[in-house]
């Protein structure tokens, strides 16, 4: 036996919506921003990914509120062309809640959440200090979805990510030690989890080594395989 059912069409006759627990665990969109008028913006979004690597994209999904307004992330992303990603960690988790809670346009959530602020190089955009990696984002385009009452439409937005910074206390033998790092990801529900060293193993695709520059993201070895001068080994 299995649960079928057509979204929108037919129940699923379970006591609560398992969409989002099917797909899990996601990344989480901790997107900081700030409006025209100088107000700053920082919000968690568990419908974030990476697009490509190079050059590297990223977006992030907003839906409306049930009076059919756009998130103010949306808003001042479009409006300024601008915005940060924040890795969310579990060092930060009760501030990624914190900043998760609706207030009106003109609080700052980086206050409500007693978080110190660190201005951003190449775009006029705060980020979160404690957060040791973060991108800085040009705005691209938003794709706008549309959605059924009470939620609305799901505005898609997509920004190229123009500078990276990671603490250097989150490295180790030259690579991204995740361990350290500790992202948190959403589930289902109320749900999340933590990635940590004794949850991760490594696998690598059979085949010619120079097809794998895309897989680990090497932007370096794709422009040397483009090049026809063969592409960095992978690690």
């Amino acid at each position: 036996m299995s649960v079928f059912y057509e979204p929108g069409k037919t129940s699923h006759g379970l006591p609560r919506d398992p969409f989002k627990s099917c797909v899990t665990p996601r990344p989480i969109g901790w997107i900081s921003t700030r409006s025209k008028n100088g107000v700053d913006n920082l919000a968690p979004y568990s419908q974030f990914n990476n697009l490509t690597f190079d050059p590297p994209y990223v977006m992030f999904a907003a839906n409306t509120d049930m009076n059919e307004n756009r998130k103010d992330s949306t808003v001042n992303a479009e409006s300024t062309g601008e915005f940060c990603w924040n890795v969310a960690t579990w060092d930060l988790r009760e501030a990624v809640n914190a900043s998760a809670e609706w207030f009106d346009r003109d609080v700052d959530e980086f206050q409500r959440a007693g978080l110190e602020k660190e201005q951003a190089r190449t775009v006029n955009v705060p980020m979160v200090k404690q957060s040791p990696i973060k991108f800085e984002c040009k705005y691209y385009t938003t794709l706008r979805l549309p959605g059924n009452p009470p939620m609305g439409s799901v505005d898609v937005v997509i920004g190229k990510v123009a500078a990276i910074h990671i603490d250097e206390k989150v490295l180790t033998d030259g690579m991204i030690d995740l361990d350290k790092v500790r992202p948190i990801a959403r589930c289902g529900y109320h749900q999340y989890t933590v990635v940590r060293k004794d949850t991760m193993f490594e696998m690598i695709i059979p085949g010619d080594p120079k097809q794998l520059v895309g897989l680990e993201g090497n932007a370096a070895g794709a422009k040397a395989f483009a090049n026809g001068h063969g592409a960095q080994p992978t690690k």
